[in-house]
């Protein structure tokens, strides 16, 4: 986003202030006022009620202007804030690259977002019986009422198997789940359906390996066997990422909390915090992440105060010359000097570095969430796939260095997001173990080592499964053990 020079800003709004001020000071006073003076030698009645009324809406009017000028990114939205290697700026050299297009070698996998309203990972999405309504209160009645009710394991939730998995009889990782929704009901009256656990999800989908196959381990009873199909193993996945220390995270954008953006007379957004990424950040992001370092990243597939974080996996655009709308392959064939766009309706907003503009059209391929299961296999081919159009122009300098750009399509990303390639998601019960340089093993056909006991009640009161838990059922699951 672009704006005028601070300085420049402050003035015209100090002019307007004193304007306004001097507007309302009523011209003699009858009786002098016997109170001390106020700074300024401003009394009680020196604001007349229009002044009051012009005062009241000055900071609306400043907000406006400052949007209204906003154009290139600022600095909480810089694509080398979040891409592995910023390798190329030019939308010539990307072309030259090869890089209009690209997909990454190894698919995301797909998941649950584990809604909040069907208790998240406590969400017994096997039994038959249980309500599956969009009350979060009858959903996680249910479930307290049977809890650890194991005479059909094949039927309780991921969590309650994680439980049984560690001989934690209070079950604590599953009622700490189900109360995940209290505080929106209680205050609310509702858990709304868009919430749960897609901020876990999301990355995990690409910063670890699929698991495969469904496995069997013993629980901490010594005798019985607990079936980890890929669903649940996934889900416990995503809560530890979702809940557990990132050891690196890159986050660029910011999240818009209004449900009903106002648009101006072009359709762009005049609320700030609903701008979202430029698209010159986002152009060089995808590129440069997907194309060039070949690993994912999260976007927030939403501009309004719904969060629905997805992991992009691919790409592809055309270029359209933004005046006659003509599409192309070649930039050269679309670029449009900014002094012959005589009908820019983003002119007043325009950066000053920008010396032409270029339309873009580009499909983004992201992943879906799907429905947990029972499957004992996973491969992409049960992945949901998704794609979105998005369709903006970007500003280029003399050079052809993207400098910012504006949308025109009316969705687009609201942040963007990654962990670094070697950020790991830990509970506390790790960094502890970790602490006290714990070497024990768990291979999946013994008891957990009581070490590992010791410390996950406190990780489970922060919804954070034992990641040395998680890395043995995915390693156990992609051995087909």
């Amino acid at each position: 986003m672009k704006t005028t020079h601070p300085c420049f800003n402050k003035v015209i709004l100090l002019i307007i202030v004193m304007i306004l001020i001097v507007w309302s000071v009523p011209g003699d006073a009858a009786t002098p006022d016997p109170r001390p003076p106020f700074p300024n030698g401003l009394t009680p009645n020196s604001l007349a009620p229009d002044a009051l009324a012009n005062l009241k809406n000055l900071e609306r009017s400043i907000h406006f202007f400052k949007v209204d000028t906003l154009s290139a990114p600022e600095s909480n939205d810089l694509a080398q804030n979040l891409v592995d290697e910023l390798r190329y700026v030019s939308l010539k050299d990307m072309e030259n690259a090869d890089l209009m297009s690209s997909r990454l070698p190894v698919q995301p996998w797909s998941d649950s977002y584990w809604p909040i309203y069907k208790g998240a990972i406590a969400y017994r999405y096997a039994d038959r019986l249980f309500p599956n309504v969009k009350d979060w209160k009858n959903n996680t009645d249910y479930i307290t009422k049977n809890i650890g009710d194991h005479s059909s394991v094949d039927q309780l939730s991921p969590a309650e198997k994680y439980d049984l998995l560690v001989g934690d009889s209070s079950f604590s990782m599953t009622r700490n789940n189900l109360a995940e929704g209290k505080y929106y009901y209680e205050s609310k009256g509702e858990v709304e359906t868009w919430m749960g656990l897609c901020h876990g999800w999301a990355p995990a989908a690409y910063m670890t390996p699929r698991p495969t196959h469904a496995t069997r381990v013993l629980a901490a009873d010594g005798k019985t066997w607990i079936p980890f199909y890929p669903s649940d193993i996934k889900a416990l996945t995503t809560l530890l990422w979702a809940s557990g220390r990132r050891t690196e995270t890159r986050f660029i954008g910011g999240r818009c909390n209004l449900r009903n953006p106002s648009r101006n007379s072009t359709g762009r957004v005049k609320d700030e915090e609903c701008l979202d990424n430029n698209p010159g950040t986002w152009h060089l992001a995808i590129v440069n992440q997907i194309g060039v370092s070949q690993r994912g990243f999260v976007m927030d597939a939403t501009y309004d105060y719904q969060v629905w974080n997805q992991p992009v996996f691919g790409y592809q655009y055309l270029y359209f010359n933004p005046k006659t709308e003509t599409p192309s392959s070649r930039l050269e064939d679309s670029l449009l000097a900014i002094k012959d766009f005589k009908r820019d309706k983003f002119k007043r907003v325009r950066s000053p570095k920008a010396s032409s503009v270029v339309g873009v059209e580009m499909t983004v391929l992201y992943i879906n969430e799907v429905e947990p299961s029972l499957n004992m296999t996973d491969d992409p081919g049960r992945d949901r796939l998704a794609s979105v159009k998005y369709t903006y122009d970007l500003e280029l300098d003399p050079n052809g260095t993207i400098v910012g750009g504006e949308w025109y399509s009316r969705g687009h990303p609201d942040f963007l997001w990654t962990p670094g390639p070697k950020a790991r998601a830990l509970s506390f019960g790790d960094t502890e173990l970790d602490s006290l340089e714990d070497q024990a093993t768990w291979t999946g056909d013994v008891v957990i080592p009581d070490s590992w006991k010791r410390v996950i009640p406190r990780s489970s009161s922060f919804l954070q499964p034992l990641a040395r838990i998680v890395d043995t059922l995915i390693i156990l699951s992609n051995a087909g053990l």
